[in-house]
């Protein structure tokens, strides 16, 4: 039989409190609730740029409506829905216009409208439409003011 000494017997119970206390600490922990907050923001959009690619030259008096068509400047940093594309006027350079070719005049008319949608991705010449038309006008009158004039169209996308 084996015989504890006294020292044996202090550090047998020593090691046993340890343990005990040890596997206490082990188990123990902290409940608890809390709150809190944050924040997120939507970002803004720019206008995309309608871009024409069809060439349109040598109109004259009486032809058929001209189609138009073209393609998107997209400076966002995503996707952009367009609806559709209108043609809201045109100019006529001024040489022509101090000749007499004017818009007041109905020299030219445009028409349609351009539907499109669709995401419009990010980028330049993105996408595309087409739909609109211009037509040089018969006006039964002398129309040589407009020989060579250069007609600008202004769109807008929506």
């Amino acid at each position: 039989m084996r015989i504890f000494t006294k020292r044996k017997t202090i550090a047998v119970a020593a090691v046993t409190a340890l343990l005990l206390t040890g596997a206490g600490v082990a188990f123990a922990y902290w409940t608890t609730s809390g709150s809190g907050s944050g924040s997120a923001s939507a970002g803004t959009s720019v206008p995309v740029t309608v871009n024409q690619t069809s060439v349109i030259a040598g109109m004259f008096p009486g032809q058929a409506a001209q189609t138009l068509a073209g393609d998107f400047t997209n400076t966002n940093p995503g996707s952009s829905y367009v609806t559709a594309v209108t043609a809201t006027g045109y100019t006529i350079d001024a040489t022509h216009v101090t000749a007499g070719c004017t818009v007041a005049g109905g020299n030219f008319t445009l028409g349609g409208t351009a539907a499109v949608n669709a995401d419009v991705p990010a980028g330049a010449n993105k996408g595309a439409w087409t739909g609109l038309t211009i037509t040089m006008n018969n006006l039964a009158t002398n129309q040589d003011s407009c020989k060579g004039a250069t007609v600008t169209i202004a769109y807008a996308s929506s």
